[in-house]
């Protein structure tokens, strides 16, 4: 779609002039002949662009523009000015005009300025939209669970975002580790730089240093160009030192005077590089154990291990798993164009009980798998693998073993009150308003318990 133009001029002929000129351009002009017509214009509808003269009766250029960013409005403003009044213009565009034009107006410039004007523009709106889709991608509160581990976790986080503290982060792998260096990095005032993540288990360990700090040309073979490292492209952002257990010593040492230092030389370099970045840590390791069996440099710990994270196994998160479950089901569902609506309780159950010894990412993926093989209704425990099924619990009387799954007393309230629900909106169809008057609850309290426990989707 062309730009919405205001045009604002007291003189007719140049009103009438202009105006024929942009809209050979297809663009939408709406002219005026002052400011006051030109904020009722404003008050009837939006414009992405404001073309204004500089100097007229009553309600000049300069007011029009205080006016404009008064009631906040992000429109884009071009002067028109009488030859010879540059000084004027470069005051309006003190207060935030984007360029200005001398008159008498060559059709060619206002129309070349006019396009900059709205690329301008167009580029502004499409750099907020990324910003805020990149926050909400990393908003930590999409990690989703309601378990007492993970609301500590989301406390942390929330805390740690603000500050420039190293954070180590432990936990099994398909924990979320990642995730979380995410979520700190863009809640912090570092989210303009750049988040630098470096697998270093999944880096040979003669390539790491070279990764990590970079090289300068000649200084091993096949070092035909100096390379810039992953600390120097994190510079003024964060980077992520997910597994550092697999971190040889010599590397250790490196690493360990670059957290003291904030500086280092690349491979084959003799000149000290600054620089200024957080660093976060992740293993799936026991580093303690680590440093006691001499296999991790002591100090190196206590300089990552400012601030501890522990992200627990998904099998210690108790009602979370079905939570996450129905997270995934929710999601694949929407992205596959399927219809499926839920878990059965007997299906919740298996989950419930299963260990998951590939944590988050285990139930992704399996959620992922079921949803393609189903098209609609609910995942029944048939439609299971057998590895999921046929999970061995042991002879716990019934609810001994519903408290060992669910985790703490409130859990398992949780895990029952939402069986019940679910039962409500599968017997009424998914009517809120029937299901709240077969449950004799108001449908304002449904409604809540449904966000709380995640069953928006069911």
């Amino acid at each position: 779609m062309k730009a919405r133009i205001l045009l604002v001029d007291d003189d007719p002929s140049t009103r009438t002039y202009i105006k024929e000129v942009l809209e050979e351009k297809e663009y939408e002009v709406t002219a005026v002949k002052n400011g006051m017509e030109a904020i009722e214009a404003l008050g009837d509808g939006d414009f992405d662009l404001i073309i204004t003269d500089l100097m007229m009766p009553g309600m000049d250029g300069f007011e029009l523009i205080r006016h404009i960013r008064a009631l906040g409005r992000e429109v884009v403003v071009i002067i028109m000015t009488a030859y010879g009044s540059t000084d004027r213009a470069v005051e309006a565009m003190h207060l935030g005009a984007f360029d200005f034009i001398s008159k008498p107006v060559k059709p060619d410039l206002i129309l070349m300025t006019v396009a900059r004007a709205i690329s301008w523009m167009q580029l502004k709106k499409e750099n907020v939209y990324l910003r805020e889709k990149l926050k909400d991608r990393y908003e930590f509160g999409r990690m989703i669970g309601y378990s007492d581990a993970m609301r500590q976790v989301f406390e942390t986080i929330r805390k740690v975002a603000a500050m420039d503290s190293t954070v180590l982060i432990q936990g099994e792998s398909g924990t979320g580790k990642e995730l979380v260096a995410r979520a700190i990095h863009y809640h912090s005032h570092r989210r303009n730089g750049l988040l630098i993540p470096v697998n270093c288990g999944a880096i040979p360990s003669e390539l790491l240093e070279s990764e990590l700090f970079g090289h300068e040309k000649g200084a091993f073979t096949g070092a035909i160009r100096t390379k810039i490292g992953r600390f120097e492209m994190a510079n003024g952002g964060t980077i992520f030192l997910d597994e550092i257990s697999e971190m040889s010593p010599q590397l250790q040492v490196k690493l360990l005077r670059v957290l003291q230092e904030r500086c280092f030389e690349r491979v084959g370099g003799v000149r000290p590089i600054e620089v200024d970045i957080r660093v976060i840590a992740a293993t799936n390791q026991n580093l303690e154990k680590a440093v006691a069996e001499h296999k991790f440099r002591e100090d190196l710990y206590y300089r990552i291990n400012v601030v501890p994270i522990h992200l627990p196994p998904l099998r210690e998160r108790g009602s979370d798993i079905i939570i996450l479950a129905n997270h995934f089901l929710k999601k694949f569902s929407r992205k596959m164009n399927k219809s499926l609506k839920g878990f059965t309780p007997e299906a919740e159950q298996a989950l419930a009980r299963y260990h998951w010894p590939g944590n988050v990412r285990e139930l992704e993926n399996l959620i992922e798998m079921l949803t393609v093989m189903k098209d609609e209704g609910l995942i029944d425990v048939k439609d299971l693998p057998a590895k999921v099924t046929m999970q061995e619990v042991g002879f716990l009387p019934s609810l001994e073993r519903e408290l060992l799954i669910a985790g703490s007393y409130q859990e398992m309230v949780n895990m029952f009150e939402r069986r019940i629900l679910q039962a409500a909106l599968e017997k009424t169809g998914g009517i809120k308003s029937k299901a709240a008057r077969l449950l004799k609850i108001k449908r304002t309290t449904l409604t809540e318990k449904i966000k709380k426990l995640g069953l928006d989707g069911s």
